[in-house]
């Protein structure tokens, strides 16, 4: 294992066990599903079984949320994210512990039912939603649908094009193949053309950092040992446009994640899918064995020299995971808190290796580019900002869904004219973009382009691009509230002033006053201080929410 600097006595000895942690967490997932116990009386025997040391179990089974919920012979998990707490205020928990007759985070006494409170389960359209076991049930009547009384209901995701020619929606709407690029592309043995193409179309990530893709590519300089990993961590509540990919069109996202290793001269890609995904991950790993089947992965990929293996895991319940550095240090079997930077993962990455991490969004748009041409792609957008975007929409708006546009789109036409306003007639109060920790901003703010420069203007952000509707039954200091639950509750812990700033926020925010200095003092620490973007990015989420709310949440502006 080569120095980085910093030394991990059960990562070092993971490695030495044959990169054990690879596989610790899916053992403990495995037997955690099966008990209702502690971590602390079972996590031990599955560190034993790896030949690791109890901590490196204990670890991560108390930190991930799959892992720390109890499971009975029934698991339900329900969403409170910030679409589905939009869709009734948050009052659909409460119906749902009452109809089970449970309460979120613990089992019922005979072992029979557990239900587990999850943040977002990709069903923002339709919510609000749970998943009972891996059956998927949402809408106003989500209660009698887990007590039985009403069949599940779970809509497709509904999808549009809003460019003419879509590039991510090029097989969920156009219905084009996948897989016409890349034994082209193997078999001329030109990865050059792919890196050439990439940076010419300025694609940037979209997982949210918004960082140059060939810059990214260029950085891992093609060193032996590079991985590339497939970020399928989509965990912005109100975002679910990774979800609709992967479950609508995975042999695209595969077709780009081989083109990506291809130009980053890489021989393995993992893929990493989050838990409360399961129909995305059957989707993928399907998808992954038929890529093994007709030649695109494997040894010897359609004829050639190259090597390409591809393995699909699944996540464990974690927000800040999604962070490319603790992203990386989950598929260690680590806990999934961020890492201080440098070094960087192009650099040391997964077991120290150069590691390249893209978006499943990201690497959908790589097939197209190389097809039709960087410059092509560069056309579309903005100049600062090419190419298109998947806009996810909420259930409050009367056309919920998943939109291609061009990043520059008028966000005011996206809410008015494709998202068609708010069903049942209800007042637009507030809009959320970019995740819980992007941005709110007021019904008269709209009048600003979808770009990562336009919405940090108004005190927005990016992010995934999901788009949450608030209207008048959600009061301001109740989504206050919420806002400060959710950043308490998936803070990793690796730093203080996030772990304690974030729950000091809650209790600020619970006391219903607004806290004047004392939030001033506690916004400027949790802005410079806090090792990774979710504690920074909490201070101008809420001043974005006192902006757009005014005297009704006095004492929480800038």
């Amino acid at each position: 294992m080569r120095p980085t600097g910093r030394f991990d006595a059960i990562r070092a000895l993971s490695e030495r066990r044959g990169k054990a942690g690879e596989r610790l967490v899916e053992r403990l997932a495995q037997v955690r599903k099966g008990t209702t116990a502690d971590p602390g009386s079972w996590a031990p025997a599955v560190a034993a079984g790896l030949r690791l040391p109890a901590a490196a179990a204990l670890g991560p089974a108390a930190y991930y949320a799959d892992l720390r919920a109890p499971h009975g012979r029934r698991h339900v998990r329900v969403c409170t994210a910030t679409a589905c707490f939009a869709a009734q205020a948050g009052r659909h928990v409460t119906q749902v512990e009452q109809e089970l007759g449970v309460t979120a985070g613990a089992v019922s006494p005979d072992g029979g039912t557990s239900l587990q409170a999850v943040r977002c389960l990709g069903y923002c359209y339709a919510g609000p939603a749970a998943l009972d076991g891996a059956t998927p049930c949402t809408g106003p009547s989500l209660p009698g649908q887990l007590a039985g009384r009403e069949p599940p209901t779970a809509p497709r995701i509904p999808v549009a094009d809003d460019t003419g020619d879509p590039v991510l929606l090029a097989g969920a709407v156009a219905g084009e193949p996948a897989w016409q690029v890349w034994p082209q592309i193997v078999t001329a043995g030109d990865p050059a053309r792919v890196r050439r193409e990439v940076a010419a179309s300025e694609l940037r990530g979209r997982g949210g950092a918004g960082f140059r893709v060939a810059a990214k590519w260029e950085a891992a300089g093609r060193a032996p040992g590079t991985v590339v990993v497939a970020n399928g961590d989509e965990g912005d509540p109100g975002s679910y446009a990774d979800r609709l990919l992967m479950e609508a069109d995975p042999r695209r996202v595969l077709e780009g994640l081989a083109l990506a290793c291809f130009a980053c001269g890489a021989r393995r890609a993992v893929v990493l899918v989050r838990s409360e995904y399961p129909q995305a991950l059957a989707r993928m790993r399907e998808a992954a064995a038929e890529a093994y089947a007709d030649g695109h992965f494997g040894p010897r990929v359609h004829g050639t020299d190259t090597t390409l293996d591809v393995g699909v895991v699944e996540g464990a319940g974690s927000y800040v995971a999604g962070e490319e550095t603790a992203l990386i240090a989950s598929l260690e079997g680590d806990r999934g808190c961020a890492r201080p930077r440098p070094p960087y993962p192009t650099a040391r990455g997964l077991w120290d290796e150069p590691t390249v991490v893209n978006n499943v969004e990201t690497l959908a748009a790589v097939p197209w580019i190389v097809a039709r041409g960087g410059e092509a792609y560069a056309r579309r957008g903005t100049p600062e900002e090419t190419g298109t975007k998947l806009v996810c929409l909420s259930e409050r708006f009367a056309r919920p869904g998943v939109y291609e546009v061009e990043l520059g789109a008028s966000l005011a036409r996206i809410v008015t004219e494709l998202g068609g306003g708010l069903k049942e007639g209800s007042e637009l109060t507030a809009v959320q973009v970019g995740g819980p920790l992007g941005g709110f901003l007021a019904p008269d703010a709209l009048d600003v382009p979808l770009t990562t420069a336009g919405l940090a203007a108004r005190g927005a952000a990016l992010g995934h691009a999901g788009l949450v509707a608030f209207d008048q039954h959600v009061a301001p200091q109740d989504l206050l509230r919420h806002v400060w639950e959710f950043a308490a509750a998936e803070s990793c812990g690796a730093c203080s002033p996030c772990r304690v700033g974030s729950g000091r926020g809650l209790e600020l925010a619970g006391a219903g006053a607004g806290p004047g200095d004392e939030w001033k003092r506690l916004a400027h620490v949790l802005a410079e201080a806090s090792l990774c973007a979710f504690g920074r990015r909490i201070p101008p989420a809420v001043h974005s929410l006192a902006r757009v709310y005014g005297d009704r949440l006095a004492g929480w502006g800038a």
